[in-house]
């Protein structure tokens, strides 16, 4: 996608919602600038937490591989949960 953007007089420069939606950017959320040569490029900025946004989908990252099974753990909730409501 080309599209010409107008800096405002404070240095700003708005993504068009096209491109908000497709990398699932909101307000507050960082990007890297990386300029080399005549070019400058945006990306998403790594996040440092372990929760962080994916595709507009909150998810957990701990950095440690672990051998769960999630459909396993999803089960084991649900029987949990439904045991819990059984009087």
């Amino acid at each position: 996608m080309v599209k010409t953007l107008t800096i405002d007089q404070a240095g700003r420069v708005v993504l068009p919602k096209r491109v908000r939606d497709e990398f699932h950017l909101r307000g507050g959320d960082h990007l890297e600038l990386e300029s080399d040569g005549g070019q400058i490029t945006l990306r998403p900025a790594p996040s440092s937490s372990a929760l962080r946004r994916e595709r507009g989908v909150w998810v957990y990252r701990s950095g440690r591989k672990t051998d769960v099974s999630i459909s396993a753990l999803t089960d084991r909730v649900r029987d949990e949960r439904l045991n819990s409501f059984t009087p």
